[in-house]
């Protein structure tokens, strides 16, 4: 039982620097979107997690077996002098690096839908 609710502390710590990893430096991300990762054959489909994120404020670099998202999710402007009771979902700089699969990829199409960023890379021949 010790054993049990060790992991699962073990496993909440891991969850909070996934999503809350603070900056060492100013201007460095401090959190990163949780991102799924699907293969199908020569096809591969990210899912990033950025909820009132516009496309403007996203920025995707496709680079030799890595992929980057980064870039900022505001505070909305009517939040920003109100009295905050519970504040979850993280706002400011975000970056997050994809490994990819082994092999070089172009990406084909990226759109935002139901709140995630949705990247479609094709594996080169």
């Amino acid at each position: 039982m010790w054993a049990e609710a060790l992991e699962l502390l073990q496993d909440a710590e891991r969850l909070q620097r996934q999503f809350f990893r603070i900056g060492v430096l100013q201007g460095a991300p401090c959190w990163e979107p949780p991102v799924d990762v699907f293969e199908s054959g020569d096809e591969l489909r990210l899912l990033v997690a950025l909820p009132g994120v516009t496309a403007q404020q996203v920025e995707v670099v496709l680079a030799p077996n890595l992929i980057i998202v980064r870039g900022e999710r505001s505070l909305p402007a009517s939040s920003r002098r109100a009295l905050i009771h519970r504040l979850e979902i993280p706002y400011g700089q975000f970056e997050r690096r994809i490994a990819l699969p082994a092999g070089a990829f172009e990406l084909v199409d990226r759109r935002l839908e139901h709140g995630c960023l949705a990247l479609d890379l094709r594996r080169l021949s």
